[in-house]
């Protein structure tokens, strides 16, 4: 319950008016419940005629217990209204006040209900939010490290069962306590003696609620995690059906799919199976407490020195048999908790997640690139320790290209994926006009960098949304011209609904050449000064390739460009060739005397033309 006090807290906060509103409606529930049943009493005492005493009226200033003055009060009342209307209109008159109260009784526990329906979508809605906003922040290397699959599952299924385990037995623990409590009140009321016989059992039910909560919660969160690896598997499966199918590989797959789910459903029906205890359990031990609160009471009013009569015995029981189903909510509330606990623990795992990419407690600002961008002595490594790129020192002059070549895992791409922070430096420092990059805003910085890569990123949506994405407010001109720039003028033309056509998952209803020049359309669009191609036509035929050069040729013709070239012909006319291998600068030059130098970059560039 500590655990769950901590979640209420992190999200109830702007809810905290419908809380209080649940909880009034709630008392006033109870309330009106129990007065419609103190109403059996006289209802019995004249239908059965058993009461033929005399009543007098107590006044209520009266040295006298709350207790007797209540209920002498009230036979009071009821015997003068027998003597003046009789006792079929009393009886009559009496059912039509029970059905009253009662009405008022259910119009309070559905208020209480309903003002609890915006706190569980509220608090799941604002759970989703702060974890999308969370996977936005975190690095990019941390995605390196996590399966898709499974963080789609936490978006998913974690934070449904947070809603449905967490959210719904919020509901449960505001209404029962204060059913529980005030039935309580009312039995001890009544009979204090019975009352206390009864609470010799209750130690025994939450205990066992407690044990079985406990383990359920361990078995919830093994089920949460198979439910991760069968979403990663789906997700590795949309993205790899062609390969699957080229290799003939359906049932291969399929045979390992079903190996997960089979985990799985054990898994579940553990969970399942304990789940279903709860009811049982509270069932029988709530069967076991009216039986031998039958037998106690039975007694008591056999007795000669009984404490209560027959009719307030039954009404007595009435009220216990009321107590029982807000103790099996509570259960059941026992049950859900533990469960939706073990979710928003692997959603936690996800909030708690360190964002290695800090701004600067004041950044400095910056609006272009004037001079020149320097790595100074840069290495970098992965945490855990495998070294990437080793004393790299670079000196980029604004306007000019610097071309990166080399074998692949030669440290390329994460070398210029350390300009914008995607990732940061092990050691050594980047500048951009003398300032170490990691002093400047990070919104500033990605604000001078374009990026245009091998795989162009499209989202499901239109061109015109594709081509302006990043871009607030961009006008059709702007777009358009950017798409004349980037040679995707004619295409989009072609198209049906024009720049308002969609373009299909990851860009699916466009071909590869279109794709990448809606990518560098969208670069052109941002017109950033500094621009990172990951070789954008390593993947293109020929003529796709003629046609995204001359966009590219476009778009580098005034900016400074660091450009991977998987292909070295492309890479003829760069100011500066830097050959990579094992993460460290093995040659540097231009073209021609790389090529005369007889070295690492002639090996490769012969190995191409071959």
């Amino acid at each position: 319950m500590k655990d769950f006090g901590k979640v209420l807290r992190r999200y109830i906060g702007p809810y905290r008016g419908y809380l209080g509103g649940s909880v009034v409606l709630n008392i006033l529930s109870a309330v009106f419940n129990i007065f419609s049943f103190t109403l059996l009493i006289p209802i019995l005492r004249i239908l059965f005629g058993i009461d033929t005493s005399s009543y007098s009226f107590i006044p209520w200033d009266a040295d006298v217990a709350f207790k007797e003055k209540a209920l002498g009060n009230l036979y009071f009342y009821v015997t003068e209204a027998i003597g003046s209307w009789g006792p079929g209109r009393v009886l009559l008159a009496l059912c039509l006040v029970l059905c009253f109260f009662t009405l008022l009784k259910t119009a309070c526990y559905f208020g209480s209900s309903a003002v609890m329906v915006p706190i569980r979508t509220g608090v799941v809605k604002d759970m989703r939010k702060e974890l999308y906003d969370k996977i936005l922040n975190l690095p990019l290397g941390y995605f390196s490290r996590e399966r898709k699959g499974d963080i789609i599952a936490r978006m998913s299924g974690d934070v449904q069962e947070v809603e449905t385990s967490l959210a719904a037995s919020l509901d449960m623990l505001i209404k029962n306590p204060i059913l529980i409590v005030f039935y309580l009140g009312t039995l001890l009321f009544v009979s204090w003696q019975l009352t206390l016989f009864v609470l010799v059992f209750a130690p025994l039910m939450m205990w066992l609620m407690g044990f079985i909560g406990r383990k359920l919660r361990r078995q919830s969160t093994e089920a949460q995690a198979l439910w991760s690896d069968t979403m990663s598997q789906v997700e590795e499966t949309l993205g790899g059906l062609r390969v699957i199918k080229a290799f003939l590989a359906e049932k291969k797959m399929s045979r390992r799919f079903d190996g997960v789910t089979e985990d799985m459903k054990r898994a579940n029906a553990r969970v399942a199976t304990r789940q279903a205890l709860a009811h049982p359990v509270s069932e029988f031990l709530g069967t076991v407490m009216i039986a031998v609160v039958l037998w106690f009471g039975g007694t008591l009013i056999l007795g000669e020195r009984s404490s209560i009569d027959a009719p307030t015995f039954i009404f007595y029981m009435v009220m216990l048999y009321s107590i029982i189903q807000p103790v099996k909510d509570f259960s059941k509330a026992a049950y859900g908790i533990p469960k939706g606990l073990a979710s928003m623990d692997r959603i936690d795992a996800i909030l708690n997640a360190e964002n290695t990419i800090r701004e600067a407690a004041e950044p400095k600002r910056i609006s272009g690139f004037n001079d020149c961008m320097e790595f100074r002595d840069v290495s970098f490594s992965y945490p855990d320790g495998t070294p990437v790129l080793c004393g790299i020192n670079l000196r980029i002059r604004k306007g000019t290209t610097l071309a990166i070549v080399g074998a692949s895992g030669a440290g390329k791409s994460t070398l210029v994926d350390l300009i914008p922070r995607f990732y940061d430096v092990t050691s050594g420092s980047i500048t951009i006009d003398g300032t170490d990059i990691r002093e400047l805003s990070i919104k500033d910085l990605r604000s001078l960098i374009g990026n245009v890569n091998q795989e162009a990123i499209l989202f499901n949506d239109t061109i015109f949304n594709n081509i302006s994405f990043g871009v607030d407010d961009a006008s059709a001109t702007a777009v358009e011209s950017a798409a004349r720039i980037a040679n995707a003028d004619a295409f989009i033309e072609e198209k049906p609904q024009g720049y308002g056509s969609m373009v299909g998952d990851r860009g699916v209803l466009l071909s590869g050449g279109q794709r990448q020049r809606l990518s560098i359309a969208r670069a052109v669009l941002k017109n950033p000064p500094i621009l990172i191609l990951d070789e954008a036509t390593a993947s293109l035929d020929s003529e796709s390739e003629r046609s995204v050069q001359e966009a590219l040729d476009r778009l580098m013709s005034s900016r400074t460009t660091v450009a991977i070239a998987h292909r070295l012909s492309t890479v003829r006319g760069a100011d500066e060739i830097v050959v990579l291998d094992g993460g460290r600068i093995v040659e540097r030059g231009v073209h021609e005397e790389l090529l005369a130098a007889g070295g690492y970059y002639k090996k490769l560039y012969d190995m191409q033309s071959l």
